[in-house]
């Protein structure tokens, strides 16, 4: 299967704003979920927003909520996480990933998102205070 393909990163100031894209057009369909998932530096990969694209139903970490959009575009493909007031907290590489089903609280588990997920290379982000 096709591999999602992140872009988007980049290097950015505190309370700046990124936009992430995430090209996966096998995978936003009604038969998965999508979610953003980020590693920071000596850090577990953890979740960060996910979203069942057909359904409108989006899940965020608190560490985001209010800062971060999750949003998907079916008919160009493509899953978005769009950043504001980034803090250096945010820098990390941020990976996309599709999970079978339509359940969009298995895209925010990155342990069944680890297991069973197709995931993308990741984009780097670092936010320089």
């Amino acid at each position: 299967q096709v591999q999602p393909v992140e872009s988007g990163g980049g290097s950015v100031q505190a309370r700046g704003s990124l936009r992430l894209s995430c090209k996966a057009s096998e995978y936003t369909n009604s038969n998965y979920c999508m979610g953003w998932f980020r590693q920071a530096p000596g850090k577990e990969r953890e979740a960060v927003a996910a979203i069942y694209g057909f359904g409108g139903s989006t899940r965020y970490a608190d560490s985001v909520k209010g800062r971060f959009t999750i949003s998907q575009d079916n008919g160009k493909g493509t899953l978005y996480l769009q950043m504001n007031s980034l803090s250096p907290e945010d820098t990390a590489v941020y990976y996309c990933a599709a999970v079978r089903g339509t359940v969009v609280s298995n895209c925010a588990d990155i342990r069944i998102a680890t297991n069973v997920g197709h995931w993308g290379q990741g984009t780097q982000v670092t936010v320089s205070s």
